[in-house]
């Protein structure tokens, strides 16, 4: 099955990849089918962000087109950065900024007290335009007072996993392996969710 993912974040692309191989699906980008139109991430939710990103890409191209949205959700800042987590210090996609952004709001703040999750929202569309599935996942954590490790990006270097349950590495995402990482992470989670509901997905909405 070819999927379309409505992503022009070649890091994102390269992630959603390495976790489909294997899979019988093939991820097709943006440049795979001569562009998409921008669509503004102007929904108060990553789920809603998603959904108007894989419909918008669905009808543009005429495929099935996938789309994700996801962030960081930190409990000592009421769920900041949340849907603004690409944003959050400056231009899109500013990793530096963004990170120290979130250090500045959180000098002084013991380990107790910065709690927090990634969140990933995945959306699916038909062809048509219209939504087929829905999925969201997370992970738990806390930030670490700097960054540490090269892997990853976005906000991995200062996210120490810790979720209850799991084997606690003494390491963040941004130390992790591909693999590794994507066991436990939010978006691994949400994409091995979508994989096992694909095969029990009607082509058209009932």
């Amino acid at each position: 099955m070819e999927i379309l993912l409505a992503s022009g974040n070649a890091k994102k692309r390269r992630e959603l990849g390495a976790m489909l191989a294997g899979s019988d699906v093939r991820l097709l980008a943006p440049a795979d089918v001569g562009g998409l139109p921008l669509v503004g991430e102007d929904e108060p939710t990553f789920a809603g962000n998603a959904r108007k990103k894989a419909c918008a890409g669905a009808r543009a191209s005429g495929r099935w087109t996938l789309a994700d949205d996801s962030g960081l959700e930190v409990d000592r800042l009421g769920g900041a950065p949340g849907v603004q987590s690409a944003r959050y210090g400056g231009p899109h996609g500013d990793d530096a900024r963004n990170n120290e952004r979130l250090l500045e709001e959180l000098a002084g703040v013991p380990d107790e007290e910065r709690g927090a999750r990634f969140v990933c929202a995945l959306a699916l569309a038909r062809p048509d335009g219209s939504l087929a599935l829905e999925i969201e996942a997370e992970t738990r954590g806390r930030i670490l007072p700097a960054a540490r490790g090269a892997g990853g990006f976005g906000y991995d270097p200062l996210f120490l996993f810790t979720e209850p349950g799991w084997p606690q590495t003494g390491r963040c995402f941004g130390e992790l392996p591909a693999a590794e990482k994507a066991a436990v992470s939010h978006r691994g989670r949400a994409l091995r969710a979508l994989v096992e509901r694909l095969a029990g997905l009607p082509a058209s909405p009932s």
